[in-house]
């Protein structure tokens, strides 16, 4: 009696699963809801970053010299002059010219890892990207300008900025070695022109604002010449970057080495 009823179970039980086969066939699972963020969301987010990126600076082996002019509150203007060397955004190494005082010290960076050279101290010393170069300025600022490897973006929102459509980009920082945790930046949408960058600490306090201005052709294709970077925590105080002397390089892999930064001039 107890194998009858098993036997008669399993055939109820089979016909009740080839029932739900046939309606599964029939019936096709519904379509993701219209409604929801299209799954290409961040892919378009990145390719609107790297485009910003190459704007910005070229993905080829470069040099450029930058003039850095600080100003505050009742103080007088405080100018310094870097020399650039950067190669696919990643190897960069940066040269102080002026003032002649500190002539000499160089900073490396390979990847994320930054080192300063001084001329009287024998071993390079370990640097953070986040830290202050002058001014507003991070060293992060100067040596590495890689948003796409640095940052996870994510699309916000379309702004109206006079005649212009603008994406605004949710940049969080892939680790805590990146030069801010969180960004917000806004880039134009016919050319991918950079127009303005709002930087957070890691407790999402807002730090300084930049504006990329002063659009001017260098190597192939209009970049920004001037950067204002202003300070959020303290009004009044900026600190303008101005590019200038850009020029294509080719640099070996062995200029950007510890043991080579005394070579170079």
């Amino acid at each position: 009696m107890e194998i009858m009823t098993f036997r008669h179970t399993s055939v109820k039980t089979a016909l009740a699963l080839l029932s739900v086969a046939i309606l599964t066939w029939t019936h096709p699972a519904p379509a993701a809801d219209a409604g929801a963020p299209p799954a290409s969301d961040d892919a378009e987010a990145r390719l609107i970053v790297e485009k910003a990126d190459q704007v910005r600076f070229p993905a080829e082996g470069f040099q450029v010299d930058v003039a850095i002019t600080t100003t505050g509150s009742g103080q007088s203007a405080d100018v310094r002059k870097y020399r650039v060397l950067s190669k696919g955004n990643t190897n960069s190494v940066v040269m102080v010219t002026e003032p002649a005082s500190e002539r000499g010290q160089i900073l490396l960076m390979k990847g994320r890892d930054l080192w300063v050279f001084m001329p009287d101290v024998s071993q390079p010393i370990r640097l953070a990207l986040s830290q202050r170069l002058t001014g507003q300025v991070a060293n992060g600022d100067l040596a590495r300008a890689n948003f796409a490897a640095d940052y996870n973006p994510k699309l916000l929102r379309t702004e109206k900025i006079g005649n212009d459509d603008y994406h605004v980009l949710e940049l969080i920082g892939v680790d805590r070695s990146v030069t801010y945790q969180r960004v917000v930046y806004w880039v134009r949408d016919k050319d991918f022109w950079p127009y303005k960058a709002e930087f957070y600490s890691l407790s999402n306090r807002l730090l300084k604002t930049c504006k990329y201005e002063n659009f001017k052709p260098m190597e192939g294709r209009k970049r920004p010449t001037r950067l204002v970077m202003e300070d959020a925590l303290r009004g009044g105080e900026q600190s303008v970057l101005e590019y200038g002397s850009m020029k294509l390089r080719d640099l070996p892999d062995k200029i950007f080495t510890k043991d080579y930064l005394k070579k170079l001039d």
